[in-house]
């Protein structure tokens, strides 16, 4: 036999499940790891395809899910980029993104459009501004976003205009180089509300 504190507890349970959604809706913080983070890069060329990563050096991103605006940074170390051929990449690295000048590749989200499901997959469009060589540049990418629990992917392919944004050419004779590279980002982390 139920006993009245029993019911009006069982009573409190029910009134608050139809709620249980928007508390989960609240703010929440994505924490970003690094070390479950990748930026891979591909450029083009009249003679082969150049393949390489960068090494993600920190992020965090806020949102509501019930809201369209989003906030934080993402941080990429420009002195980590590798494409596995040394003299390559130190021409990369000092002549075209000039790393030791420009030591950071900054992407701060600013919007969305799309819904952000509580769980499982989202599609969004994800507008912000994106930093390379010391100039911000308003980009929109679609990004792909699963949640599972507390653990949250988010995935995005890309092209960044590297030469039309001012960055140098590696063209050189005969051998020529596509004006822009595609960015594959996957950042992967942790996600908990905001205080």
């Amino acid at each position: 036999m139920m006993t009245i504190k029993t019911t009006a507890r069982n009573l409190l349970i029910c009134l608050a499940l139809p709620f249980a959604p928007l508390a989960l809706a609240q703010h929440q913080n994505f924490n970003i790891n690094p070390s479950l983070s990748t930026v891979a890069f591909t450029l083009a060329s009249n003679d082969d395809t150049t393949r390489g990563t960068f090494g993600v050096d920190k992020g965090d991103v806020a949102f509501d899910p019930t809201s369209t605006q989003i906030s934080g940074l993402i941080v990429v170390s420009a002195i980590s980029g590798n494409s596995g051929n040394a003299s390559r990449d130190k021409k990369m690295l000092k002549e075209v993104l000039q790393a030791s000048k420009f030591t950071t590749i900054t992407f701060v989200p600013q919007s969305y459009t799309g819904t952000l499901a509580l769980t499982g997959d989202s599609t969004l469009q994800v507008t912000g501004a994106f930093t390379l060589h010391g100039t911000a540049h308003t980009i929109t990418v679609p990004m792909l976003v699963h949640v599972e629990g507390n653990k949250c992917t988010a995935r995005t392919t890309f092209k960044v205009p590297y030469v039309q944004w001012g960055l140098k050419d590696p063209s050189w004779f005969v051998f020529r180089v596509a004006k822009d590279v595609d960015v594959n980002l996957t950042l992967a982390g942790q996600l908990s509300p905001t205080s």
